[in-house]
């Protein structure tokens, strides 16, 4: 069973000031099956062994000299690189189990140490913290890939946007009402135009001279959310030059199907002479 093998290669610590206690432990979790157990005696090196080995449990006893367990825990928690501290504590004094978990112990087992409960207590813990561990290493994953795809399509973006801006003199947007809303690119300069519906329907009047019928067709093109490719449209400017326009565009619709613009790309085919 993959999960009982993952808990067997857990680290766990003993720190306990009674040899007895700790070659007791030790014993126990060697009969078990538990392969990488390590102990110490003096409470004040705990810190820096978990910070050098992150330890998936702790087994602390609460009574010591030097250091007692609760001070011991205060300092795990400055130097532990997630927020789940992987302790549960050893005591003899019923009175001390609520302080304890109040403390951040995730359990406590009772002295005189009674095996069965050890041995249950210990792996139920450690379920835990490799299913915690599991769910933080999938959360890492995910942040980065949810990163590292952003950065792609960040990326993508540009590189439509450079090929469009070469493969044609403007890109254009406009809202579900003909307005623009984007534009990039020369388009209004090259159009006569302020920033009005590519239809016409608000033009002001320095962008007369188009031809009536290309823009009647193109205006029934649009309120029936077809998309146009490479349209030609004319326009005779008022100093008499004429010009040739091409455009294309697809109607835009948000992720519930609501028609929510237009989007194209645009290019003139005859500069004024």
């Amino acid at each position: 069973m993959p999960m009982t093998v993952d808990i067997l290669k857990a680290s766990i610590l003993i720190v306990d000031d009674q040899q007895a206690n700790v070659q007791l432990l030790e014993q126990l979790l060697q009969e078990v099956g538990y392969s990488q157990v390590t102990s110490t005696m003096k409470p004040e090196e705990v810190c820096a062994l978990h910070r050098k080995n992150s330890f998936d449990l702790i087994l602390l006893d609460l009574q010591m000299p030097v250091m007692d367990g609760f001070q011991v825990m205060e300092g795990l928690k400055t130097n532990i690189t997630d927020d789940y501290l992987p302790v549960i504590v050893l005591t003899a004094q019923p009175g001390h189990k609520l302080r304890a978990l109040a403390a951040g112990a995730k359990d406590f087992i009772s002295k005189p140490f009674d095996l069965a409960e050890v041995k249950t207590r210990i792996h139920n813990m450690l379920e835990v913290r490799l299913l915690y561990r599991k769910l933080a290493d999938y959360n890492r994953l995910l942040e980065a890939t949810v990163a590292e795809r952003t950065a792609e399509l960040r990326e993508s973006e540009a590189r439509y946007r450079s090929l469009t801006e070469l493969a044609s003199d403007w890109y254009w947007e406009q809202d579900e009402n003909g307005k623009f809303s984007k534009v990039s690119g020369p388009a209004l300069e090259m159009l006569g135009i302020q920033v009005e519906p590519l239809n016409g329907e608000a033009a002001v009047a320095s962008t007369g001279g188009w031809n009536e019928d290309e823009r009647t067709r193109l205006r029934a093109t649009i309120a029936n959310r077809e998309p146009f490719l490479d349209y030609v449209f004319h326009r005779v400017a008022a100093d008499g030059s004429k010009q040739t326009f091409q455009v294309s565009g697809e109607p835009m619709f948000n992720g519930k199907g609501r028609f929510v613009g237009y989007r194209g790309i645009g290019v003139e085919l005859t500069a004024k002479s």
